[in-house]
C-alpha cells in the first residue's frame, strides 16, 4: 500500500503523526504543501470523499486572519479556492491510504486504518 502523508513540515500535529509513522516502521511519502502546493482536482476530490468542512482548517491563523468578508457564505467552491491559494488552511495532515484518506491526526483512527 503506497502511503502519503499531506502537510507541512513544521505543523507541531503533522510532525506528531510523522514520528508515530516512524516509530512504527511504516513507509510513507511526504508531500509538502509548501514547496510542492496541491492540484485542484486532488483538493476537490477530497471535498467531496471527505467533505469540505473537515477539510477547511478554521482554528488556523491563515484562516482566522481573512477578511470577514472571505469567512461568510462558505461553500465548496469558494473553500477549494481558499486553500488552494493559501495551502496552510487545508486541516493538517492529510493520509492518503491509495483507497481512503483521513483528514488530522488521530492515533486510533490511523491503527486501525493501517491494521486493514
Amino acid at each position: 500500500m503506497a502511503i502519503t502523508v499531506y502537510g507541512i513540515p513544521n505543523c507541531d500535529t503533522v510532525k506528531k503523526a510523522r514520528a508515530w509513522l516512524d516509530a512504527r516502521g511504516v513507509a510513507y511519502a511526504f508531500h509538502d504543501y509548501k514547496k510542492a502546493g496541491i492540484d485542484e482536482a486532488r483538493l476537490r476530490g477530497w471535498a467531496k470523499e471527505l467533505g469540505w468542512e473537515r477539510l477547511l482548517n478554521r482554528a488556523g491563523t491563515t484562516f482566522r486572519k481573512l477578511p470577514d468578508a472571505d469567512k461568510q457564505d462558505l461553500d465548496e467552491d469558494k473553500t477549494v479556492a481558499l486553500m488552494l491559494a493559501q495551502p496552510s488552511m487545508i486541516k493538517r495532515p492529510v493520509l492518503d491510504l491509495g483507497g481512503r484518506r483521513l483528514v488530522g491526526f488521530k492515533e486510533a483512527e490511523w491503527a486501525q486504518a493501517l491494521a486493514r
